[in-house]
């Protein structure tokens, strides 16, 4: 699939943007170009000159830009073969706070990048998505929300284009800047008397970074265009977390805060007529009519009627023991 080919991911120097260049650059050696696309020159200088990057630095390009800025993206996208549309403003507080910027980014960015993907031929484009997209509570889930809207239907404007857009929705990454573990062990290294819990019977995903970018390489090679991938993964209750980071450390309940959930939810009872079960995968069809997506998965089961996918309703649970084996992963 990689052999000869081009591809740019815009917020390229993020988490997942470099974790997914240095997964395609090491398992796909036949992989033409990878261009990082991203606003942060900083960001890109440290990342060409990383010695983790180094053995294959003749395959990497970067491109200062902002997906605000079409005729930039114009020129990045000459000659790709694949998008990974990670750019986004990502802190609930800050879209709150400057909500004008979100949409900008989140919304119109997610438009010229569809709008330059079908001018340019790109083949394949495929866009991140978060859990709080699926019934948005904040500015920022609502941006998302409408950016998965965008892609999924910019598949009915491509005429005789090339181009197919599909989207990868998943959580919290854990381990992540911004995640909870990393806040927590900071807290012990401090020597806090008590770990924050903002709500006891709140629950999240378990994804590893690995994880996510295997979930966009498999939605790459599969994608018909038009379908949002959700991955199964384990769920975790946040006071075990808390047990499996500082053993026998208090727990103090603060309250929930403005924009967050009691779990993380990724497929809403609505969606469930348009959901597909693939084993390892749940699909999301389209609403809008797009039967060729629906015919291209003949194995697939649907859901029941009334299904939910969401981290408090999951069949797989991590324990305090496969937590604490697994941080030590992370580490």
């Amino acid at each position: 699939m990689f052999t000869d080919k081009t591809i740019l991911i815009t917020g390229g120097t993020g988490s997942f943007g470099k974790r997914f260049a240095k997964t395609v650059l090491t398992k796909h050696p036949e992989v033409k170009k990878v261009i990082i696309f991203s606003r942060d020159e900083y960001k890109q200088f440290v990342m060409e000159h990383s010695p983790e990057f180094l053995p294959d630095k003749e395959k990497l390009r970067f491109f200062i830009g902002d997906v605000r800025d079409k005729e930039r993206l114009l020129r990045a996208f000459e000659g790709v073969d694949y998008v990974v549309h990670a750019a986004a403003l990502k802190q609930v507080p800050s879209c709150e706070y400057n909500p004008f910027e979100a949409v900008k980014t989140n919304v119109l960015g997610a438009q010229n990048v569809i709008n330059v993907a079908m001018d340019q031929g790109v083949q394949k484009v495929v866009a991140l998505s978060t859990d709080k997209a699926c019934s948005p509570i904040n500015l920022y889930g609502a941006t998302k929300l409408c950016s998965d809207k965008l892609f999924i239907a910019g598949n009915l404007y491509v005429g005789s284009k090339p181009t197919r857009f599909s989207v990868v929705r998943y959580g919290n990454v854990a381990g992540s800047r911004g995640s909870v573990i990393p806040f927590f062990q900071k807290l012990v290294a401090e020597g806090a008397g008590e770990l924050p819990i903002t709500d006891l019977r709140m629950t999240r995903f378990w994804l590893k970074l690995g994880q996510a970018v295997e979930m966009v390489l498999t939605a790459l090679e599969r994608m018909h265009g038009g379908e949002l991938y959700v991955k199964k993964i384990p769920s975790m209750r946040m006071p075990d977390l808390a047990e499996a980071v500082a053993p026998g450390l208090k727990i103090k309940e603060i309250g929930i805060r403005p924009g967050e959930k009691i779990h993380e939810q990724m497929i809403t009872a609505e969606d469930a007529r348009n959901t597909l079960d693939l084993g390892e995968y749940y699909i999301i069809l389209p609403q809008i009519e797009m039967e060729y997506v629906r015919h291209s998965y003949p194995g697939a089961k649907p859901v029941a009627p009334d299904f939910e996918y969401h981290s408090g309703n999951n069949d797989s649970w991590l324990s305090v023991e496969e937590m604490r084996r697994l941080i030590s992963e992370l580490e």
